[in-house]
């Protein structure tokens, strides 16, 4: 694997590394919830997290290219508790939000190179005789 592809993988692993470890403390002990049920919310922005895990860990491209389809919840999620928050919620909202955007630019260009590297590519429209009817 090349030095650059080698950096993205470690980016991406760490922005959903911190993402990761943020859900529970944030929802559970630095910032519960005031209505509902902190248990729910856990569910609703821990569970997301767990499908690409093994995939992350294992530095698999595929997974981390729909993985970025998971770290937009967690952007929006941050943007939102910037807007409304204060005190400890927004430098929680900060970091994820630093967070998101570390694993969302990890992802995309790990996948990127990573694919080069193994050969892997989507074919072009132009390319496809079958698609140009």
């Amino acid at each position: 694997m090349a030095p650059k592809t080698r950096r993205f993988l470690l980016l991406g692993q760490l922005g959903f590394g911190l993402l990761f470890l943020l859900m529970p403390l944030s929802v559970l002990w630095l910032n519960p919830p005031k209505l509902g049920s902190q248990w729910v919310l856990l569910a609703l922005l821990w569970g997301p997290l767990w499908f690409p895990l093994v995939g992350i860990i294992r530095g698999k491209a595929y997974t981390f290219a729909w993985a970025n389809f998971i770290v937009m919840i967690y952007f929006v999620h941050s943007l939102t508790n910037l807007w409304v928050s204060s005190n400890i919620a927004l430098l929680l909202a900060l970091i994820e939000l630093l967070a998101s955007c570390l694993m969302f630019a990890g992802c995309t260009y790990y996948a990127k190179f990573r694919g080069q590297e193994l050969g892997l590519k989507i074919p072009k429209l132009k390319d496809d005789p079958v698609r140009q009817s």
